[in-house]
């Protein structure tokens, strides 16, 4: 999500060479990317991922590419009009980000955010009155079902979802024979770890794999604003600094600012830097299938990727628990 905003194209392609050479083969995007959401550089995500593969023949087929249909819009109305998503919203989706991929079918083909009102990006606590669902559940699966059919499609998951929405996915397509997902994108890092509150059973029991996204808590993990904040001049560049609409959301709230000074420092006293600590604990746990970093720079996939040796010891994953005992989930 950062190719088409942060990162230009040139750069983009130089990231994906260097990915696939490493073994990073599972790629995964939106039709909303570039963020910060913007009409200017809506689809670009896709658009330069798609030029990759027209400029490297025969290596599509070495990569698991994933992308998402947009939810109800959230004040972007150049993906759609309205409250809801239809059918005929979910294919119009799905064959646009085919164009802007240029490919024949996405491998997995995912719901970026529920149709019916959930607590996510930020949101504590459902509510209710809330309520605006126009697109039933059996509706939306139906349509993905009949994506994989014709092919356009290979497997479908969800993301940002809540275990009732993984649980009624899962039970309707068992009772209607349709496919059925297999995997959902939720947040999941030391400062968000609300997957373990009850989801984590339901992806276990169900057998859908956790990808997990933000695992550097949009930056605030790698210990870049611990002396500076995200708001002073003299801040590093990166999403949480440099975008406003990004400063509004759950990653920049103080308590979760706070909650990454105190890992960070838990990091460096055991002789590990932030980047380090925060990614070994996500990729080596149990929940997770697969993590998604997402980077500005080689140097940055460098070095996200080397964090995959490091194994944390029992005492400090003790202290991470009692950091997270006494703060909870501030990101969530």
């Amino acid at each position: 999500m950062t190719f088409g905003e942060q990162v230009d194209e040139t750069q983009a392609h130089a990231i994906l060479d260097r990915a696939l050479d490493l073994g990073v083969d599972f790629w995964d995007t939106a039709e909303m990317y570039a963020v910060p959401a913007r009409k200017e550089t809506f689809g670009a995500t896709e658009t330069i991922l798609g030029n990759w593969f027209a400029r490297n023949p025969g290596k599509r087929e070495k990569v698991v590419l994933a992308s998402k249909v947009a939810g109800p819009s959230r004040g972007m109305p150049w993906i759609r009009e309205g409250q809801g998503m239809t059918a005929a919203d979910i294919v119009a989706s799905c064959e646009g980000s085919l164009r802007r991929l240029q490919t024949d079918v996405i491998d997995l083909y995912q719901i970026h955010w529920p149709e019916r009102h959930v607590p996510a990006f930020g949101a504590m606590y459902f509510e209710p009155e809330k309520e605006r669902t126009q697109t039933p559940i059996l509706e939306q699966l139906q349509t993905l079902d009949r994506l994989v059919r014709e092919g356009k499609v290979r497997y479908i998951g969800l993301s940002n979802e809540t275990p009732y929405g993984v649980h009624e996915f899962a039970r309707l397509a068992e009772q209607h024979g349709l496919a059925r997902v297999v995997s959902v994108q939720n947040p999941y890092c030391l400062t968000n770890r609300s997957f373990e509150n009850a989801l984590d059973e339901t992806c276990y029991r169900l057998k859908v794999g956790l990808l997990a996204y933000s695992p550097l808590a949009f930056g605030a993990l790698t210990g870049k604003y611990d002396a500076t904040g995200i708001f002073e001049p003299a801040a590093p560049r990166g999403r949480l600094s440099m975008y406003e609409a990004t400063q509004k959301q759950r990653w920049a709230r103080p308590a979760a600012l706070e909650a990454a000074r105190r890992y960070n420092a838990l990091a460096r006293k055991h002789g590990l830097t932030p980047t380090q600590m925060a990614l070994a604990f996500v990729y080596h746990k149990w929940q997770v299938t697969s993590t998604i970093i997402g980077v500005t720079s080689q140097a940055q996939l460098d070095e996200n990727l080397a964090a995959w040796q490091v194994r944390l010891s029992p005492e400090l994953l003790q202290a991470i628990d009692a950091i997270r005992l006494d703060m909870r989930d501030p990101a969530v």
